[in-house]
């Protein structure tokens, strides 16, 4: 006799029920908030920067959940080549890249303008994890665990700084060092590096920024010291934020952002732009979201069998929540404008891709979980 099929029976076929639905619906959820702010940001219009926004989310979230299909050892085959090209790419902008906003960040690709570091940020997690997973245990604790690593993070780091982006540099620098350290990498070199790192950060900071960057990490203690010039942006955001109170003052009614005293209130200030209007509700909720995902993605980490899965859930998730509480954090004043966009509330394509390709990662292993708990 023929057997009833799964959807007659009114349940969903097996490839969607393993999705993590709670999970997508608050991504979703916090994409569809983001076309709001972008909307209000542009004096309540759809372009510039809302419909195309709109359009790669979506898009950009179907491929992520098309990438939850892959099977974590492909993404540790495709780790390392995909390193050597990103690496190859950053290369090409030195010699080809876009040059916008002061820096040369950018590889024109026909239809597409692509950021190559904001690539780098999930693929040094996954580099650094497939290096290893390839190490015997036994070796972790030697000297040859450590340089390659540090090779492997130093080289994108540094051809990040040259554009310049100091904040994209720190975030590939701390997702490989976070993967080194849950590696089981011994504390006390951590903290011996720490100490032998001063000198150099002295040096880096006299020697390799740029004078805006400088500038930008002695101001933030004080930015009312130049509130018209380095401050500037610090000053102006405290202000939306601050004038938005607890519950904001109404979509559409922001007037830091659309009297244009915000700079960049659509990228790396959209938190200020979203919480004039939405006040401080609607910054802790958003909050509350992100801390679920981060949660859900170190569940995964802790769930999962192999090594190189293990470091990998992990690594992203602690590049995800670097993402949030840098930007979160410099908008607040509480750290230097380093140029960490807000995932999924700051405008730009680069940083949309970064973060659902890093979901769509997270998904893929969370899926082997799924499939591993049934045997």
């Amino acid at each position: 006799m023929r057997q009833p099929s799964s959807a007659s029976l009114g349940f969903v076929p097996e490839p969607l029920a393993q999705l993590p639905w709670k999970i997508l619906l608050l991504v979703m959820a916090i994409g569809c908030f983001d076309l709001l702010v972008l909307y209000s940001a542009a004096g309540g219009h759809i372009r510039p920067w809302a419909l195309p926004q709109g359009i790669r989310f979506f898009v950009l979230l179907a491929a992520a959940m098309a990438l939850s299909r892959v099977r974590p050892e492909v993404w540790g085959m495709i780790s390392l080549p995909a390193y050597t090209v990103i690496i190859l790419m950053l290369v090409g902008v030195e010699i080809l890249g876009k040059v916008a906003g002061g820096g040369q960040r950018w590889l024109e690709l026909g239809v597409i303008r692509l950021q190559p570091s904001e690539l780098m940020k999930p693929f040094i997690v996954l580099a650094c994890a497939r290096f290893y997973d390839l190490l015997p245990p036994s070796e972790t604790r030697k000297f040859g665990a450590i340089w390659p690593a540090l090779l492997l993070i130093g080289l994108p780091a540094g051809l990040v700084m040259l554009q310049p982006d100091l904040g994209t540099a720190l975030m590939i620098t701390a997702g490989g060092i976070t993967v080194m350290f849950l590696a089981g990498i011994p504390l006390r070199l951590f903290i011996g590096g720490a100490l032998a790192g001063i000198p150099a950060a002295l040096v880096g900071f006299n020697f390799v920024l740029h004078d805006y960057q400088r500038n930008r990490i002695l101001i933030f203690l004080n930015p009312e010291s130049d509130p018209l010039g380095t401050g500037y942006h610090i000053t102006q955001s405290k202000i939306a934020i601050g004038s938005g109170g607890i519950w904001g003052k109404g979509f559409l009614n922001g007037t830091q952002s659309h009297l244009d005293y915000l700079p960049e209130g659509q990228t790396d200030f959209a938190l200020a732009t979203m919480m004039e209007e939405w006040g401080l509700v609607g910054g802790v909720l958003l909050i509350i979201a992100w801390f679920a995902i981060i949660w859900w993605a170190i569940n995964i980490a802790l769930r999962a069998e192999g090594r190189f899965a293990r470091l990998t859930a992990a690594g992203l998730a602690t590049t995800l929540f670097f993402y949030v509480s840098i930007n979160m954090a410099m908008v607040m004043g509480l750290a230097p404008v380093v140029g960490v966009p807000l995932p999924l509330i700051s405008n730009g394509g680069s940083s949309q891709l970064t973060v659902l390709l890093c979901l769509g990662i997270l998904m893929s292993l969370d899926r082997a979980n799924r499939r591993q708990s049934r045997w």
